[in-house]
């Protein structure tokens, strides 16, 4: 990968990389449609000049070259690799991700390379693959380029909370709210996180934005660890939309996390409101469990792992509440069905290896104890 400190490049991030919505920006560079090679002039030549344009920061120039070196010498893996960030300057993203395209074939195990991409199809629309190509380049790691790995991140946090998935981006939050505090987009995310909204921050329709905006600044002061800030926009937020959905859960839910006797009765308002809140049920079972009430613990876990039946989660909750109040065969079953649905959580191996010694299948323990050993061995993303 090449050299990433060029002065290209951070006027590049804040057009390519900023946090607009997908497909605002517009291709400003003209000639793209034109052919790129230059006859008569050797590659060594192009290269220096691309070069050259590239450190003044002339973008048109600085395309033209590279687009004709990397049509003469295709392998060229830098001249790919500039003209992508230059393409995405420009806002030029299709353009761009052809040329990423190229980068990421060249070399395959640079995370940058497709972390850049995926930001690229990102501003296009392509959710899907952005999402795979993004999550690709975050797992391969990009220190050589923290800047476009921030971007990343953030780009990649906002496609998990648009599919729903409410439990990856919260460690991603916890970090960009610390970096990014006074983003605008970021402040939705965390709205759309904390009433479990599965959206872009640029799909929240116009009557929603007060509310989520609200949420979302509450959220963002929890990430951030401000627990008294938290606290009090969130009991802000109860109080100004009493009868809305996930607002009870939200704040109930950071009770929890404080271990506050609060917890329970707040996150029981949400249920009493919307019953079909899944994951209210599922928050009262785990706050339950972890006062030492299994008993109390059934009710809520067996709603939430009816209304979650794919969640390795409800599927933990009910195993737990069942090995504590000793129905341990059925307990045995949640919580295989847990491993199966979650093989990554490694609380659940833990209370599987309990339960099977429970019931006496010695040699389920030991094969269990090998994959949590296996499970703590395994590299994390970008390692």
């Amino acid at each position: 990968m090449a050299a990433v400190s060029r002065r290209l490049l951070p006027i590049a991030l804040v057009a390519c990389l900023s946090s607009a919505a997908p497909g605002a920006a517009q291709c400003t560079l003209p000639g793209l449609a034109d052919p790129p090679r230059m006859p008569g002039i050797p590659f060594e030549e192009l290269s220096q000049r691309a070069t050259e344009a590239w450190d003044a920061g002339r973008a048109e120039e600085a395309v033209r070259y590279f687009r004709a070196g990397v049509e003469l010498n295709p392998l060229w893996h830098d001249g790919w690799w500039r003209l992508g960030l230059t393409l995405s300057d420009a806002g030029c993203h299709e353009a761009a991700r052809d040329a990423l395209r190229r980068v990421v074939q060249l070399k395959p195990g640079a995370g940058p390379g497709w972390t850049l991409l995926g930001l690229s199809e990102y501003r296009l629309g392509s959710y899907d693959q952005a999402f795979a190509d993004l999550t690709h380049g975050v797992t391969l790691g990009v220190a050589a380029a923290p800047e476009i790995g921030k971007q990343g991140l953030h780009a990649l946090t906002l496609l998990l909370i648009r599919r729903g998935d409410f439990s990856a981006p919260s460690k991603n939050l916890a970090i960009l709210v610390r970096i990014e505090a006074d983003d605008s987009e970021l402040v939705t995310a965390c709205g759309l996180m904390a009433l479990r909204r599965p959206q872009l921050p640029s799909e929240v329709p116009a009557a929603d934005r007060t509310l989520v905006t609200a949420a979302g600044r509450a959220g963002c002061a929890a990430f951030a660890g401000q627990k008294d800030e938290a606290r009090l926009r969130f009991q802000e937020l109860v109080a100004r939309y009493p009868g809305t959905r996930g607002v009870h859960f939200a704040y109930g839910l950071l009770l929890s996390r404080e271990g506050s006797p609060e917890a329970l009765p707040t996150l029981r308002r949400e249920v009493e409101l919307f019953p079909d809140n899944a994951e209210a049920h599922l928050e009262i079972a785990f706050d339950i469990l972890e006062r030492g009430n299994p008993s109390e613990a059934l009710a809520p876990a067996r709603i939430a792992a009816r209304l979650l039946p794919g969640s390795p989660w409800s599927r933990f909750a009910l195993g737990r509440a069942l090995l504590a109040t000793g129905s341990v065969g059925e307990a045995v079953a949640e919580l295989e069905r847990a491993s199966a649905l979650g093989p990554e959580v490694r609380d659940v191996y833990v209370a599987l290896a309990q339960a099977y010694s429970r019931a006496g299948r010695t040699a389920d323990v030991e094969r269990t104890r090998a994959l949590l050993q296996r499970l703590d061995a395994a590299p994390g993303p970008g390692q």
